[in-house]
C-alpha cells in the first residue's frame, strides 16, 4: 500500500545562509533559560539543512561524496553550533553564549545563491527525535575523541555533530546512502576514503535516526568499513530506538545488530525521568501552565482513549501517532504533545492559536521545546447523528473555509492530482484486485487536467469522527487540527476538496449534506471544487484511507489489530461499491 510520503522543499542556500546569521546575531542577547536553549536547538538545525543540501547537490554532481572546502566548511560550521547546543544543555540553559567569531566567516563560504533541495528530517517534525538525546548517548558511549564520526544525510546531518561535539572529535563525515531502501549502498570517492580510514587505531560512530524496516542504511556503512578492513569491534550504531532490525533486514545486517555495541538514550530518558532537573519537560510545562500536581502521564500510542468518557475506543495508528502526556494542575489538564522542533514547532504553535481564537480548538497555553500545550477538554465525541445535523454542518462549512482563508500557507507542496490518482490505483489494486482497480482507473483517466485549477490549502485532512468534541463558544471544537497536512504520508496540503471528500466519508454525509458543507464553505469565503473534481477526491480519499488502515495492522499491537481490520474494510467497502458503479 502507498501511505509514506517524505516532503521536499526549495530553499536557496544564500538566503538560508542569511537566516542563520540573523539568527546567531540575536542569540547572544537572549535571556538564559529554556527558550534560548530551543533557539540554538534550532538555530543548528536550519544549519543542518543548509550543509544536508549543499552536500547532496555536491553529490549529485560528483556521483559520490567526495571532500571540498564547502564540505569541510559546513562540517567546521555544525560542529561549533553542536557545541553551543551542548554547553547550553549540559549547563542547564544558564550560561552566557558566546558565538564563535570564525563561524560568520564559515557561513559566508558557504553561501551561494543556488537552490538546493531540503528534506525536513521527520524525527525532528513527527517522532520527538532531540539532537540532546545523541548528545547524552554519545556521552555514555566510551568513544574517544579519535573517533571517526559518520552522519547518514538527512538528519544524521545534525545528529553527527552532536556526537562528534560530545566526544570533543573531529568535525564529522556526513554519507547519503542511495538506491533500494533495503539494499542502501554507497559511493564513496577516493580522497574521502583515505579520510575515513587513515587512523587504523580509532573507533567509528554511524549516526543515523531508525532502523526502519531494513536497517539498511546504517548496515551498508558498517559492511563498507568491515570490507575495508575495519575491526566490527570498532563500529559503534547511535540510532534512535532500542529495537531490533526490521524485517527487511538481511542476515549479515542482522547478526552485526545483535553483537555491536549501540547508543541510545530515548524521550522518555533525555525529558521524562530526570526528575527535579532543569532539563525535566514537567519542569518547563509547569512555567507554563502552574505546577503539576501529579507527574506527566504518558497517553502516546493511543493510551489517550483512557482519558475519553464513555466508551470510546476509536482505533489507532501507531504509526503516525506523536509523543504526548497529560498534564494535571489545580486549573485542570492540559495536553502536552510533540509539534516538532525548532521551526516546525513555531508553526504548528501559530496554527494552534489561531485556530483556538477563532473558537474552532482548545486554548493554548505555549510552546516547550518542542511539545505544544494546550487546554485537554474532557468532552464526549459528538454522535453520529449530531455530525450531520445542519448546525454542524455549517459550523464544518465556516471551520474548513477558515483554515483556507487564514492559515499560512504549507510549507510543502502536498501530493499532485496524479500522484493522488496513482496512490489511489495501487491501494485499490492491492486490496480489491485488479478489476477494480481498472474500473477506478478508467474513472481517473482524465483527472490531470484539473491541475491548473487545485489551491492547496492547509488541509485538516483528518475529519474523523472521534475527532469531534460537543464542547466550545461553538458548541464544536476539533481536537486534532494542527498537522496532518504536514504529516509523515504522501498527502500533504491539499485542495479544500479534499477536505469536503474528508467529512463525506469520515461523517457519512448523504451527497445532499455534502452539497450542504460545499454551499456552507462558498458562503464562508472559498471557493470548493467543482462536481467532477470533488468525486474525484471522495475516490482518491477513500482509497488512500483503505490503505492506511489495512497497512497499519503491521505495526498494531494483538487487541487492536480488529479496530484496524474493521475501519479497512469500511473504506474498502466504500471503495468498492464506488468503482462498481463505473
Amino acid at each position: 500500500m502507498l501511505v509514506y510520503g517524505d516532503a521536499k522543499r526549495l530553499e536557496r542556500a544564500d538566503e538560508l545562509s542569511a537566516s542563520i546569521a540573523s539568527r546567531l546575531r540575536r542569540i547572544e542577547d537572549q535571556p538564559p533559560g529554556i527558550e534560548r536553549h530551543t533557539e540554538l536547538v534550532a538555530i543548528l538545525l536550519k544549519a543542518g539543512e543548509l550543509v544536508q543540501g549543499l552536500s547532496d547537490a555536491e553529490f549529485k554532481q560528483a556521483r559520490a561524496d567526495e571532500i571540498s572546502a564547502s564540505r569541510e566548511a559546513g562540517e567546521r560550521l555544525l560542529l561549533d553550533l553542536a557545541m553551543l547546543v551542548a554547553r547550553s544543555w549540559q549547563r542547564g540553559f544558564t550560561e552566557r553564549v558566546s558565538v564563535p567569531a570564525h563561524v560568520a566567516n564559515l557561513l559566508a563560504t558557504i553561501s551561494a545563491p543556488i537552490s538546493l533541495g531540503i528534506r525536513e528530517p521527520e524525527g525532528y517534525a513527527f517522532y520527538a527525535l532531540y539532537p540532546e538525546s545523541y548528545l547524552e548517548a554519545a556521552r555514555e558511549s566510551g568513544l574517544g575523541s579519535d573517533a571517526v564520526v559518520i552522519g547518514l544525510r538527512s538528519i544524521g546531518t545534525t545528529l553527527s555533530a552532536i556526537v562528534a561535539a560530545a566526544l570533543h572529535a573531529a568535525p564529522p563525515l556526513t554519507l547519503r546512502p542511495k538506491g533500494d531502501p533495503f539494499r542502501r549502498q554507497l559511493a564513496i570517492a577516493p580522497q574521502l576514503a583515505g579520510r575515513l580510514l587513515r587512523n587504523p587505531a580509532a573507533g567509528f560512530a554511524i549516526v543515523d535516526e531508525g532502523p526502519g524496516l531494513s536497517g539498511s542504511s546504517f548496515g551498508c556503512v558498517a559492511d563498507w568499513l568491515e570490507d575495508h578492513g575495519v575491526a566490527a569491534t570498532r563500529i559503534h550504531f547511535f540510532p534512535s530506538h532500542k529495537g531490533d532490525l526490521g524485517p527487511q533486514s538481511c542476515g549479515r545486517h542482522r547478526r552485526r545488530w545483535a553483537t555491536s555495541p549501540r547508543h541510545v538514550v530515548d524521550v522518555d530518558d533525555l525529558l521524562i525521568k530526570p526528575a527535579g532537573s532543569p532539563r525535566h519537560l514537567a519542569e518547563w510545562v509547569g512555567r507554563l501552565v502552574g505546577p503539576l500536581e501529579r507527574p506527566l502521564e504518558d497517553i502516546s500510542a493511543g493510551g489517550w482513549r483512557k482519558a475519553l468518557p464513555g466508551d470510546c475506543r476509536p482505533p489507532v495508528d501507531i504509526r503516525f501517532e506523536r509523543k504526548k502526556f497529560l498534564a494535571r494542575t489545580a486549573d485542570g489538564a492540559w495536553l502536552v504533545k510533540f509539534a516538532g522542533l525548532a521551526d516546525v514547532g513555531q508553526r504548528k504553535l501559530v496554527r494552534a492559536r489561531l485556530l483556538a481564537d477563532a473558537g474552532f480548538a482548545p486554548p493554548v497555553a505555549g510552546l516547550c521545546h518542542g511539545f505544544l500545550v494546550q487546554k485537554w477538554v474532557a468532552a464526549r465525541p459528538m454522535a453520529p447523528s449530531e455530525l450531520r445535523h445542519p448546525a454542524f454542518i455549517a459550523h464544518l462549512g465556516r471551520y474548513l473555509a477558515f483554515r483556507a482563508r487564514s492559515l499560512p500557507p504549507p510549507k510543502t507542496q502536498g501530493a499532485s492530482i496524479a500522484q493522488l490518482c496513482e496512490i489511489a490505483s495501487v491501494n485499490t489494486e492491492e486490496g480489491l484486485g485488479s478489476a477494480a482497480a481498472s474500473r477506478l482507473k478508467s474513472r481517473l483517466r482524465n483527472a490531470e487536467r484539473f491541475h491548473a485549477a487545485i489551491l492547496p490549502v492547509d488541509t485538516d485532512n483528518r475529519l474523523h469522527s472521534w475527532e469531534w468534541l460537543g464542547e466550545g463558544a461553538r458548541q464544536f471544537l476539533k481536537a486534532d487540527a494542527l498537522d496532518h497536512s504536514g504529516g509523515h504520508d504522501l498527502v500533504g496540503s491539499q485542495d479544500i476538496g479534499w477536505d469536503i471528500a474528508g467529512a463525506r466519508i469520515e461523517l457519512g454525509l448523504t451527497r445532499d449534506e455534502q452539497a450542504e458543507l460545499r454551499a456552507a464553505v462558498s458562503e464562508n469565503g472559498w471557493r470548493p471544487p467543482d462536481a467532477e473534481l470533488q468525486e474525484i477526491f471522495d475516490l482518491c480519499y477513500a482509497a488512500f484511507q483503505f490503505g492506511l488502515w489495512a497497512s497499519a495492522k503491521s505495526a498494531a499491537a494483538p487487541e487492536e489489530v480488529h479496530r484496524l481490520e474493521t475501519a479497512a474494510a469500511r473504506y474498502g467497502s466504500l471503495l468498492r461499491n464506488a468503482t462498481e458503479g463505473f
